[in-house]
């Protein structure tokens, strides 16, 4: 692929950064709880087809280093089966999630039957059951102490919700109706996103747009390697 040309490379960064945060935007406006709503502890990302970060918002920075993880979690899991419509969320730890409260969503997207990257939003969850209220315990002695434990699941398959799943999750919470209402605004987010990038798609191109996400993959790893050649070579330690 050849690579954009600076302006066209800036105004394509900036439109994919504008679809993160206005993610942000409807997950805050569209939840029910005063975690997401009034701390705003969520982020939001979008994704290529492989599964790496190409764009971000400004939010929180262990939710955003660890979401790839979790991208890569359901490639793994939904490599040869991911349609359009398909919502898989998750928050196991060992599979690209943080504390167990922090449930990911990933959506698929779709641009003329080809997968052209993923949608992506982390939010922390005021309860995910487990032993005590807020699923945050010093109490806790092991990880399934700590509340339910989602592997990468598809909560809504085709644009159809898996009601047993839905079920499953909400019976195992404390406060189900609030925990359905993130979900649903976690959702809103990502269909959000997906609309969004077929927009800039069918504005921009597919080519010109996969070449973007392609330098900025690379743009990023070269501003990394500048920055840690500029570091002075020394010694140093810390004590815990």
């Amino acid at each position: 692929m050849e690579n954009l040309d600076p302006v066209s490379f800036e105004i394509l960064k900036n439109s994919l950064i504008s679809i993160a945060e206005e993610m942000g935007v409807v997950l805050r406006r569209s939840s029910f709880s005063p975690n997401i709503k009034e701390r705003r502890d969520f982020s939001c990302a979008l994704f290529d087809a492989s599964g790496q970060l190409v764009a971000q918002a400004e939010h929180i920075p262990v939710h955003l280093g660890a979401m790839p993880y979790a991208v890569k979690a359901v490639l793994k899991e939904f490599e040869d089966d991911l349609s359009e419509g398909d919502d898989i969320i998750l928050n196991d730890p060992y599979r690209g999630g943080t504390h167990l409260p922090d449930i990911t969503m990933v959506s698929p997207i779709f641009f003329k039957e080809r997968l052209v990257g993923f949608a992506a939003n982390r939010a922390h969850h005021s309860d995910v059951g487990g032993v005590a209220p807020g699923s945050m315990s010093a109490l806790s002695r092991d990880v399934n102490q700590e509340g339910i434990r989602i592997p990468p699941v598809k909560l809504w398959a085709e644009g159809k919700p898996n009601r047993q799943l839905l079920d499953f999750v909400l019976t195992n919470v404390r406060t189900p109706d609030e925990r359905l209402g993130d979900l649903r605004a976690q959702r809103a987010a990502n269909l959000v996103g997906a609309k969004r990038l077929v927009e800039l798609l069918k504005k921009s191109g597919v080519s010109t747009v996969e070449s973007g996400m392609s330098q900025l993959i690379n743009y990023s790893e070269e501003l990394m390697d500048k920055r840690i050649r500029e570091l002075p070579r020394m010694s140093s330690s810390a004590i815990d």
